[in-house]
């Protein structure tokens, strides 16, 4: 029988070359140096052709290494669904969950949801990474992250998803602005009027976007906020208005500030929530199951909030 490559050697190629650095590798694999550059050139003699280039200072991958190193990811990926399947069909709530969350859900969402999450999946560990939804999505692909939860729609690739519910928009601008006479703003309302948004990267610049029927070119470019917090406070400042999902409404985002906040009216006034996984992927009765947890969760505060009258608008 031919001689195979095995998953640890693999493993070694892919991390030096996502770090063309040997000790950076080793690292990452939380193995020795030298551990790690024999288990490559295991892997090159067993190949019969060099996979990287070495020199004193630097170390690159060859054409045939960096061919080789993206079939192992798939490899690598498809062993890990394995596991996965294994560990699911013994209790898919239990065991390590690489959750990814995007900026404008995490600070609001998570810390709501937590407490729920614990007391209904103790047995399930959940590491949280926060970032713009194309890395999450990168990440996700490359299997860093097993699932994540993002603002839709968006274009995510071969990707299952659950919508957990739908974030309404409502437009919150300065005490005295026209908005405040009226019970409800209307996309047409906004189209006149300077809307700060969060700058390129953010999804929820082109939901607010769409969510006023707006083109992204008429929109003021002076002030571009990196976070819906700053947002806030340049409306705060009196440098325009600006839309805010629920969520942060509900999370107290205006919390000692005098603003004024009146809902968004129109075809699609809102974001959806949901949750995203590989389709590839064996833990799929986990993510099902947890995106049902999260609805539930949500929708019980939702409904606390209204019977406190609390929920803006």
């Amino acid at each position: 029988m031919k001689p195979l490559p095995t998953l640890r050697q693999l493993r070694y190629l892919v991390a030096v070359v996502d770090r063309c650095h040997f000790s950076r590798a080793a690292e990452a694999c939380l193995v020795s140096q030298s551990t790690l550059s024999a288990g490559i050139q295991e892997l090159e003699d067993l190949l019969g052709a060099p996979l990287l280039e070495r020199t004193k200072r630097s170390v690159m991958p060859t054409p045939l290494g960096r061919e080789i190193a993206e079939r192992a990811r798939a490899l690598l990926k498809g062993a890990e669904d394995l596991v996965d399947i294994a560990r699911s069909a013994e209790d898919p709530m239990s065991g390590p969950l690489h959750l990814g969350v995007i900026p404008t859900i995490g600070p609001f969402m998570i810390p709501r949801v937590m407490p729920g999450l614990r007391a209904a999946f103790p047995q399930l560990k959940l590491y949280l990474r926060e970032d713009q939804t194309a890395r999450l999505l990168d990440r996700l692909d490359t299997g860093e992250l097993d699932a994540a939860l993002l603002a839709l729609p968006y274009p995510s690739g071969d990707v299952e998803s659950v919508d957990i519910f739908e974030d309404r928009f409502s437009v919150v601008c300065p005490p005295g602005h026209r908005f405040e006479r009226l019970a409800a703003a209307h996309p047409a309302d906004v189209a006149v009027e300077d809307l700060l948004l969060l700058e390129d990267g953010h999804c929820l610049r082109e939901h607010a976007l769409a969510a006023c029927a707006l083109e992204d070119s008429r929109r003021n470019t002076t002030f571009q906020g990196t976070s819906l917090h700053t947002l806030v406070q340049m409306v705060a400042n009196g440098l325009g208005i600006t839309l805010l999902p629920q969520m942060a409404l509900d999370a107290g985002i205006l919390r000692g500030l005098d603003l004024v906040v009146r809902p968004l009216v129109g075809e699609r006034p809102y974001r959806r929530i949901g949750l995203v996984w590989r389709r590839t992927s064996g833990r799929k009765e986990t993510f099902r199951r947890l995106a049902a947890a999260l609805k539930e969760e949500m929708e019980r505060q939702a409904d606390a909030l209204v019977m406190a009258g609390v929920t803006a608008g």
